[in-house]
């Protein structure tokens, strides 16, 4: 142990002249020097702050000009949205009156049918009188016709071949 901490003692002995030779002794400045110094850094530094300030004149009118430039852009932007929306309107529209054309066209078309069916229902109507109170002329008439072939053979055969009697 004893020989550890003379050994370190012996380490900074040695060490310490070194450090001292390191340190440069600085030569003198004159006050002249300094202040001739001190008013080249206040030249520098009057530059530098007129350059800020530039710099933020700059930034300010580029913001004014960026600002109006995202404006317009949104304008176009609200415009092309508007045609947009227009053109939608413009074909939903067209969509309702092809619907309408439709439903009417279907109606105007049936319409001759129906009046062709009503036609039909009203000549068998009137033709076979279906609403008698006796029943419908070929039932009256096969009804007559049974009624003559009790008296007449030939009728009556006619009748049984076609299943009449």
């Amino acid at each position: 142990m004893k020989q550890i901490t003379l050994f370190i003692l012996f380490s900074l002995i040695l060490s310490l002249p070194v450090s001292i030779q390191a340190v440069e002794v600085a030569p003198r400045i004159s006050d002249r020097e300094i202040i001739e110094k001190l008013a080249g850094l206040e030249a520098g530094q009057s530059a530098l702050n007129q350059r800020i300030t530039d710099l933020r004149k700059e930034m300010k009118s580029g913001q004014e000009a960026f600002r109006s430039e995202m404006n317009r852009r949104f304008e176009a932007l609200e415009n092309q949205y508007d045609r947009i929306w227009n053109l939608i309107l413009v074909v939903l529209a067209g969509i309702m009156g092809l619907i309408g054309f439709i439903v009417w066209d279907r109606k105007t078309a049936s319409r001759p049918l129906e009046k062709k069916i009503m036609e039909l229902e009203n000549n068998l109507l009137r033709d076979l009188e279906l609403r008698h109170e006796q029943g419908s002329v070929p039932t009256r008439l096969v009804h007559a016709l049974r009624k003559l072939a009790e008296n007449d053979a030939k009728l009556s055969a006619v009748l049984r071949s076609f299943s009449l009697l």
